[in-house]
């Protein structure tokens, strides 16, 4: 049997703003945006270039939902971005107003530097070696 993830809900304030934050600040691709009703979308967004997992935006609709906004994985990393050129995308998402938590470091199996996305989650930028 072959299986793989497909997506991964990323909770939300808004449609738009959080499309403009990973397609300008980050580079994603929008590959599906889909009226389901007045006040939900399908919306998938990836890397440019990438054929795996894609992030599934979804405005939050509830209090609960709300409250977990920017805080996915509590405070920790919650998703991992690997890029093939880890300086290029670094000075190309510092240049756009990303904001990194830490300095780029040199670990043992990469380049790494912490991030946040447009609602605080915490993601690894990551060259492995």
């Amino acid at each position: 049997m072959k299986q793989k993830i497909g997506y991964i809900t990323l909770i939300i304030k808004d449609y738009d703003e959080a499309i403009t934050f990973f397609r300008d600040k980050l580079g994603f691709k929008l590959s599906e945006d889909t009226k389901i009703d007045s006040m939900k979308r399908w919306v998938l967004m990836s890397p440019e270039n990438s054929n795996g997992t894609s992030l599934l935006l979804a405005r939050a609709s509830t209090p609960e939902q709300c409250n977990l906004i920017g805080n996915q994985a509590g405070g920790r990393v919650f998703l991992f971005l690997h890029t093939d050129d880890f300086w290029r995308d670094y000075k190309r998402m510092k240049k756009q107003g990303v904001v990194f938590c830490e300095h780029p470091r040199e670990e043992t199996y990469g380049i790494v530097a912490v991030f946040k996305d447009l609602y605080g989650n915490k993601w690894d930028l990551l060259e492995l070696t």
